[in-house]
């Protein structure tokens, strides 16, 4: 967003697709479903439909623990040079995901919603760490990609949206002295750089309480700046309102983007921290659960 105010060629600001929104009607149901069933199936734990031992039960847990396994396939699939070639990242992620909610889900009908030896108690505590594990990781995914599946974000994009609007709002502006100058100080501080980790979080959880109070401030100048513009040039009260309205769309438009691109490092920076501590944790539910199978069937 350097030099917004030199103006630049406007870019189509991208529109929410009809497939995007019918994945997050998709991706709401599902939630929605999986919700439903979980409390379904805690409120019959007592009726013991279920046995680990034997019938369904038992291939519940088969099913949980061979669909947990399959989670492998996704960082396989980025690895290994000849699985790159089978379809899509996103559709691998979606099964990724898809996988790692019905697995657990499985599981837990397996275990009857209920604890039992020790053996078992680790494994399916291990499943609910690694489970809580991958809900964040999604959130730091969903924060650095267009959209839960879509490709990755990039700063310097995130840094370019509020171009879009720059040329169209220039004018309005011009008649509001000191805005663009403003604006373009409260990014050059939101996007510099934060050596430490706690830093880099405590400035974010401050960064809202910003954005509000210059917003506030900006707009307000804004309004004033282009009331006493229109009594200068005899605007009607429709052509000055129109203006005071652009100005304040761009302005808004303008440190939502600084927000977004200041959250964007340190959000990707969180995901890669995040990579590093859930590995280990898998690996884990994949000896407890094997722990688990050779206890079950030997003992």
């Amino acid at each position: 967003m350097t030099d917004i105010a030199q103006g630049s060629a406007p870019r189509s600001a991208p529109a929410p697709s009809a497939t995007g929104r019918l994945q997050r009607f998709g991706t709401g149901l599902f939630s929605l479903s999986v919700a439903f069933v979980l409390f379904a199936g805690w409120r019959q734990r007592g009726e013991e439909h279920l046995t680990a031992e034997s019938g369904l039960g038992y291939a519940l847990g088969i099913a949980g623990a061979v669909m947990m396994l399959l989670l492998l396939l996704y960082p396989l699939r980025k690895k290994f040079k000849p699985l790159r070639q089978w379809g899509r990242v996103a559709h691998w992620f979606r099964i990724h995901m898809l996988l790692g909610i019905l697995g657990p889900l499985a599981v837990l009908f397996h275990a009857n919603f209920k604890l039992g030896s020790l053996n078992s108690n680790v494994a399916l505590f291990a499943m609910l760490l690694v489970v809580a594990s991958g809900l964040v990781g999604r959130y730091f995914y969903a924060k650095i990609h267009h959209g839960l599946y879509g490709r990755k974000a990039t700063l310097q994009e995130l840094r370019g949206d509020a171009e879009v609007l720059a040329d169209a709002h220039s004018t309005d502006l011009g008649d509001a002295p000191g805005i663009f100058e403003r604006l373009q100080t409260f990014e050059t501080s939101a996007l510099s750089a934060h050596r430490g980790l706690f830093a880099s979080a405590w400035f974010l959880l401050t960064l809202g309480v910003r954005v509000r109070w210059v917003r506030f401030g900006l707009l307000r100048a804004a309004a004033s700046g282009l009331r006493h513009a229109a009594r200068q040039h005899n605007w009607d009260s429709r052509t000055r309102n129109r203006r005071i309205k652009g100005a304040h769309r761009y302005i808004r438009r303008y440190l939502a983007n600084v927000r977004k691109a200041a959250e964007f490092s340190f959000y990707e920076r969180l995901f890669g921290l995040w990579h590093i501590l859930h590995l280990p944790l898998f690996i884990l539910l994949v000896l407890a659960t094997i722990a688990h199978v050779i206890a079950v069937h030997l003992y």
